[in-house]
């Protein structure tokens, strides 16, 4: 089956959940034989662990530039050359935050809703390129914040849609008053999806409480390559791992006071943290901040200041543990995933899709607060037997839920009834 994959960018310059979901996806199926071309949106994908198979459409600088000061007038040539060069955009990605959408908001309504001479430009491309290339099978929108293409697509080429529903109340809310805005247009223009797809039960609910007629969403959970994360050699000293984007919603600060208050009871001799996940510009202040936090024990921190998608294996391999306190509710803990796929329980937050996650590979705590986080993550070092029973459960989970063939063989069923479903409607037609 040909798969063509439309995927707004962040950047590449931290751990972003639906960019990481996006290459698991692909790469799965590749590995299943298909054919998987990516396309992206917004900014270039450079990471050569999950690189572009087309031109980039609906160029971040340019797009911005014309929302926001042209009002949808015609840009001369050389300005849109300007802006689309490989230099703005590069700056463009040093700044960029997938969980910020302020000043965003006419582009995000736009892409939504599928309307403005802006949206309608860039999308006539998109279009023509899907038209002057082999067409695929089945289109897999990385997510509802880009459902306005979806609706120009079934009037072009009607081919079969397919949409990923995670966290996207995250870019939503920070809209503010055009929140409400934004989810009706989502709502109208879940029309012409065939199929849903969400990362966790817990978000496949949220949603169709939110859109009662969405109609059928289905759950994929993600599925890293167990191959490549698995090893049974864990650090000498225990070691707390946080990998995510080094941000104050993915609370890296609650792991940090955390970490400090174990460290002044020496209840677990030797403990060290390391983290990683990379960060964009919007990040800096917040940082330096945590570094202060963990100044008294700098020498027990290991920080991992690059990123890219190929350390992601060879980070957990590094830990004993790991936890990503997120301050909000997560559609699904990718990095949970990747945790048991390298044997390492979790320590996490019972909110959001953590207890649906983590099931019995890893300690929940509530409030999620630095006292309540070391309190569990005690829990599991020096409670007798809990952190191999944790690890071998993790291990389990990471062989019948979260792993590459079980993924891939979940989402060929989804394609091949979206491809039934969208053949039904045109015979009805």
């Amino acid at each position: 089956m040909k798969i063509l994959f439309i995927v707004p960018g962040s950047g590449d310059s931290f751990y972003c959940g639906n960019c990481f979901r996006d290459s698991l996806q692909a790469n799965a199926l590749r590995r299943a034989g298909h054919d998987v071309v990516i396309m992206p949106l917004y900014l270039p994908l450079k990471d050569k662990a999950f690189r572009a198979d087309t031109p980039l459409f609906f160029p971040a600088v340019s797009l911005y530039v014309s929302q926001k000061f042209l009002k949808g007038k015609s840009m001369p040539g050389w300005l849109e050359k300007v802006l689309n060069s490989d230099w703005s955009l590069g700056v463009a990605a040093s700044f960029s935050g997938s969980t910020s959408s302020k000043g965003l908001e006419d582009m995000t309504l736009s892409m939504i809703n599928g309307d403005g001479a802006v949206f309608m430009k860039h999308v006539k491309t998109l279009i023509d390129w899907i038209k002057n290339h082999e067409q695929p099978d089945v289109i897999h929108l990385s997510s509802s914040l880009v459902i306005g293409i979806a609706k120009m697509i079934k009037k072009e080429v009607n081919i079969p849609l397919v949409c990923s529903l995670q966290d996207e109340e995250l870019w939503i809310n920070a809209l503010g008053k055009d929140a409400g805005a934004a989810w009706k247009g989502i709502g109208e223009n879940m029309k012409y999806i065939d199929r849903f797809v969400a990362s966790s039960e817990f978000y496949r609910t949220a949603m169709l409480e939110r859109f009662p007629l969405a109609g059928r969403i289905e759950v994929v959970y993600p599925g890293p390559d167990t191959a490549k994360y698995a090893s049974a050699h864990y650090p000498d000293d225990p070691t707390l791992g946080f990998f995510y984007r080094m941000n104050e919603p993915d609370g890296l600060d609650i792991l940090a006071k955390a970490f400090v208050a174990m460290k002044q009871s020496g209840q677990i001799p030797r403990l060290r943290l390391r983290i990683g996940g990379g960060f964009s510009g919007a990040d800096r202040a917040f940082l330096r901040k945590v570094r202060r936090i963990l100044h008294p024990y700098c020498e027990d921190v290991d920080w991992r200041d690059t990123y890219s998608l190929s350390e992601h294996a060879a980070f957990y391999r590094e830990t004993t543990a790991v936890c990503v306190p997120v301050t909000f509710n997560e559609g699904v803990g990718i990095y949970v995933c990747e945790a048991y796929a390298a044997g390492r329980p979790v320590v996490e937050p019972a909110t959001g899709s953590f207890p649906e996650i983590t099931a019995n590979g890893g300690v929940l705590y509530s409030e999620n607060n630095s006292r309540h986080l070391a309190e569990a993550i005690i829990r599991l070092f020096t409670t007798d037997g809990l952190w191999d029973e944790c690890r071998r459960n993790a291990v389990h989970l990471s062989q019948t839920r979260y792993n590459a063939v079980v993924q891939a063989e979940n989402l060929y069923r989804i394609y091949a009834d979206a491809r039934r479903f969208c053949s039904a409607n045109n015979k009805k037609s």
